[in-house]
């Protein structure tokens, strides 16, 4: 059995760069969030059947799914969300899975963001992994990075698990306040407990 560690965190916490940081040691990094993009690229798996579901006018000119449309129909329509999810979920679990499975390398991080609401991968993990900053950070990294308005970043952050909750259920925890120098420290702490843990070192 592969050593899988879960890397969660809430929007604007840092997961990639952190997960880029132990890509660049060697871990193998499987992302769902990479996993539900390419399901609902162009010739995605998942595009036919949300078309299905929601209608033409959830597919972009491109063949992929109108991301925007598709974020505002979810955030007003709990069943919409859910649909999706059904959608989804299970597509995003196989394939993850699968690669966790064919992965060599010493130690597999599992990117996913939404962990602590998602029973699913907590029976298939070793540790928990959380990067965590305060609430603040989170909101003004996400501005910056997407442009979205502050206001929708907090709303999006009042539907995901609390800072709370997900230090909770952390076996280990990153603290991103500070800057990357500092992360990469704490991720190279870190990797060197994994490699240990997962007989590799």
């Amino acid at each position: 059995m592969r050593y899988v560690v879960g890397l969660s965190g809430g929007i604007g916490s840092g997961k990639s760069a952190a997960a880029h940081l132990f890509a660049e040691l060697g871990a193998r990094v499987v992302d769902t969030d990479a996993i539900a993009h390419e399901l609902t690229a162009p010739g995605g798996a998942a595009i036919e059947p949300i078309r299905s579901a929601f209608g033409k006018d959830m597919i972009a000119p491109d063949g992929s799914l109108d991301r925007a449309a598709m974020r505002r129909l979810v955030f007003e329509d709990a069943a919409a969300k859910a649909q999706l999810e059904a959608i989804l979920h299970p597509m995003i679990r196989i394939e993850a899975d699968a690669r966790c499975m064919q992965s060599t390398a010493p130690y597999v991080v599992l990117v996913v963001p939404l962990l602590v609401e998602t029973a699913y991968y907590r029976g298939r993990l070793e540790r928990v992994l959380v990067v965590d900053c305060d609430e603040e950070t989170q909101v003004s990294r996400t501005v910056a990075r997407s442009g979205i308005p502050a206001e929708q970043v907090r709303a999006i952050m009042a539907a995901q698990a609390s800072r709370a909750q997900r230090l909770d259920v952390a076996d280990d925890v990153i603290d991103n306040n500070g800057d990357l120098a500092q992360l990469r420290e704490q991720v190279l702490r870190l990797h060197a407990s994994y490699m240990t843990r997962a007989g590799a070192a």
